[in-house]
């Protein structure tokens, strides 16, 4: 059966780490592997998406390989046809799959089923490759450090999952300040809490949850399908905007990062997304790097 990264736990710990150097390695030149050499891979989009589409193609064309966009429309995942049968005729043509949709169990048949790597772009759930691009990006730009602090203020959504996934694998102090009713899936918390390395903290409380932290993190608060819920989401959120004030309890040499796209104003202020200590755009570079990174492993493991 291939590997597959359905969710940041499909890889062990060293595994995880082996990417970040394969990553490296890629973004600085040291290797140009070319797995996909003379073959395509099915990019299956039933959201929109700017840096996903972009990244991933560049990244597929840079491994050799060639990009097939394809529209939720056009195939109707799940309606026209199972997703079993689509894994398996999608395996017949291409050399890996990547989706980004809206149910993780879509993601979960599609490898279950497939004969070549599926690779989960987004779903409602998780957000694998955002979140092992924006570690690799904070290695990048913070001293080595046995566990560092991240704080991640506004909805617990499919970032804070992806992170509690990581903080599972790898030591994290992980501090989520978000509203009582706004809390990330309570299993993917318990998976974060149960490395003994990692640190969780969910509280109601932003400066809490900011003192001294080595990152600032944020998103949208009101995620792709749940715009009828912004100005809910905004009433809710609104003392989790990260902006000056809640950027000096960080320590002085904290980074800011948010996963675009971002509404300013709301969940992030101008000052500070543009300011000296955001790394957003770098974070948002790293996508192409860590996912050609994540698909080059998987062929090799395959």
């Amino acid at each position: 059966m291939p590997r597959s990264l359905c969710q940041i736990t499909d890889f062990t710990a060293a595994e995880v780490n082996q990417v970040f150097d394969l990553c490296r390695d890629m973004k600085t030149g040291k290797i140009s592997p070319k797995p996909l050499l003379g073959k395509s891979v099915a990019c299956i989009f039933t959201k929109e998406s700017l840096r996903t589409r972009i990244s991933f193609e560049v990244g597929i064309s840079e491994l050799g390989g060639s990009p097939i966009y394809v529209t939720g429309p056009e195939i109707k995942l799940g309606q026209r046809e199972t997703v079993a049968d689509a894994a398996q005729v999608l395996s017949r043509y291409v050399g890996l799959i990547m989706i980004r949709t809206f149910d993780q169990s879509d993601v979960v048949e599609l490898a279950e089923h497939a004969t070549v790597p599926i690779v989960n772009g987004l779903t409602d759930l998780v957000h694998p490759c955002q979140i092992l691009g924006d570690y690799f990006t904070i290695t990048e730009h913070l001293k080595p450090k046995d566990r560092y602090v991240v704080a991640y203020l506004g909805d617990g959504n499919n970032i804070t999952n992806s992170w509690l996934n990581l903080a599972s694998l790898i030591p994290i102090e992980f501090r989520i300040g978000t509203a009582e009713d706004c809390h990330p899936d309570p299993e993917i918390v318990k998976k974060g809490q149960a490395n003994p390395d990692s640190k969780i903290v969910i509280t109601a409380d932003p400066d809490e949850a900011a003192d001294g932290a080595d990152v600032l993190y944020t998103d949208v608060w009101a995620s792709m399908g749940q715009k009828g819920m912004a100005e809910e989401k905004a009433a809710k959120l609104a003392k989790f905007q990260i902006n000056s004030k809640i950027l000096n309890r960080a320590d002085k040499g904290a980074i800011v990062m948010h996963c675009l796209p971002a509404e300013r104003g709301r969940e992030i202020t101008d000052e500070v997304i543009d300011g000296p200590q955001s790394v957003v755009f770098d974070e948002a570079e790293n996508r192409l790097h860590i996912q050609k990174a994540i698909m080059a492993f998987l062929l090799e493991k395959s």
